[in-house]
């Protein structure tokens, strides 16, 4: 009897006794209706496509003024910065929602620019924002504005359920990332003040396995290759075609190209590539799981090999990468030009030298009259390690939508900002929430008809949602 006699008075006292911020986390979050969020986020996601924001010239002052509207008419303030730095019409925009603080913070980072397009290619207007078939058409779609807009959906849900929050979570949106990353960098060097309780960030660079309705696997992209474009330059003297010459450069250019193009890059398997394929190695069977679960070793057999380098996005995780892409020589037939040069996309693993990779081309081309200049210096590199508390919720989430399913790490072969927030020692992730067709994936991002499911809309704020839920 004493003991029930002094329970609640005991109870209470407890509670009282308890930290502020494990008090908050008791509270019981408003529900969702998720189908309305849907067809918000769907909506929004219209609007955003139908802000013209091709790079160049980016026009990303007006989608930063129309995401700015959006989260102020929900009671969280905006801010458009940097619009001097980066020039006329560009700008970057910058939110934060506050936690109680007792964690440090969360940034979802996309970009508000988008590639060019030409709208002949596709079947219907690139910036309209057309629904049609259960679709959202339009440029930016895949490449980023439905992941924006599933980052600002899910920083709307839980400012409106009110889940409590041990992390602020802050809402970044860059200018340029497309072409040269300086609305990146720029943040970054001007605002480092607003990051700097900032530990874990996430962007584009996922890459979530999704081929004929069925999911191979979730990934969070740990690390990303660098870009490094060069241009190969050699020097002649002009003269009439009718008059060949010694000194036409296009012939020597030509010939140092055919020794870049035949050159085979040396193998390199990085710790996040050979735990990827480790991961996957599930989804095989015979001596190709066995091939997969130690990819290092099986890229000393000759029939593993030449297995596991066939698919395109394997051997380039494997390895540095040369693409001869573009070739300037002369305007006309009947003119030997004074200069002939090509380009190269060079894209180098994260601990790869470009001094030595410059060093090997001048080995390889033997030639005096080659000269290489450096059109894309590389962003520095970065590898974030998995086991963290983000990766972990990343991993909860998935599993609660399909317990089959698992988490691995991947390697992105193209680029994003991550490297100029991962100097300032953030753990910066890619992560894509979408489940896409691999086909409408490799269709799309870049190229015509760009669409994004609505269904894949509403799960994606969702999915976020839960992950920064079970963040804190």
């Amino acid at each position: 009897m004493r003991l029930r006699r002094f329970a609640f008075p005991l109870a209470l006292a407890l509670i009282v006794a308890l930290p502020a911020s494990l008090v908050a986390q008791a509270a019981v979050p408003r529900p969702i209706d998720w189908p309305a969020m849907q067809d918000e986020a769907v909506e929004a996601l219209r609007q955003y496509l139908r802000i013209n924001t091709s790079n160049p010239p980016g026009n990303e002052l007006a989608a930063a003024r129309f995401l700015k509207a959006f989260l102020e008419k929900e009671g969280i303030q905006a801010q458009i910065l940097d619009t001097a730095e980066l020039g006329a019409g560009r700008a970057n925009l910058y939110a934060r929602l506050k936690g109680d603080g007792s964690k440090r913070a969360i940034a979802l980072v996309q970009h508000m620019d988008v590639v060019p397009v030409t709208q002949s290619s596709w079947t219907v207007p690139a910036f309209d924002g057309v629904l049609k078939d259960g679709y959202v058409y339009g440029r930016g779609a895949l490449d980023m504005k439905g992941e924006g807009i599933a980052h600002l959906m899910a920083l709307v849900a839980l400012k409106r359920s009110g889940v409590p929050l041990t992390r602020d979570i802050v809402f970044v949106a860059n200018a340029d990332e497309e072409l040269g990353s300086t609305g990146g960098i720029v943040f970054v060097d001007r605002h480092a003040d607003l990051l700097r309780d900032v530990e874990y960030l996430f962007t584009e660079g996922g890459a979530n396995s999704f081929r004929n309705g069925k999911l191979e696997y979730y990934s969070v992209g740990v690390a990303e290759k660098r870009t490094f474009w060069n241009r190969v330059t050699v020097h002649g003297t002009p003269s009439h075609g009718s008059r060949p010459t010694k000194a036409n450069p296009v012939p020597r250019l030509v010939a140092a190209l055919d020794r870049i193009a035949r050159y085979e890059t040396p193998l390199h398997v990085t710790p996040g590539v050979q735990k990827f394929f480790h991961d996957i190695s599930r989804n095989y069977s015979g001596r190709q799981a066995a091939w997969l679960s130690d990819v290092t070793a099986a890229l000393k057999q000759t029939d593993a090999r030449d297995w596991i380098l066939s698919d395109v996005y394997w051997n380039a995780i494997l390895r540095n990468t040369i693409s001869l892409t573009g070739l300037q020589g002369s305007s006309k037939t009947n003119v030997i030009p004074a200069e002939a040069s090509a380009e190269l996309d060079i894209r180098l693993l994260p601990d790869q030298s470009p001094e030595a990779m410059i060093a090997t081309l001048t080995r390889i081309v033997n030639d005096t009259a080659v000269h290489f200049t450096t059109l894309l210096a590389p962003k520095p590199p970065f590898e974030s390690p998995a086991g963290t508390d983000l990766f972990r919720a990343v991993e909860r989430a998935a599993h609660e939508r399909d317990p089959g399913a698992f988490v691995t790490t991947s390697m992105m072969t193209g680029a994003t900002d991550r490297p100029s927030y991962r100097k300032l020692g953030i753990i910066a992730y890619g992560l894509s929430p979408f489940k896409v067709e691999a086909a409408d994936e490799q269709r799309g991002v870049h190229g015509n008809d760009e669409r994004l499911s609505v269904q894949n809309v509403g799960n994606g704020v969702r999915f976020l949602y839960d992950i920064l839920r079970y963040a804190q």
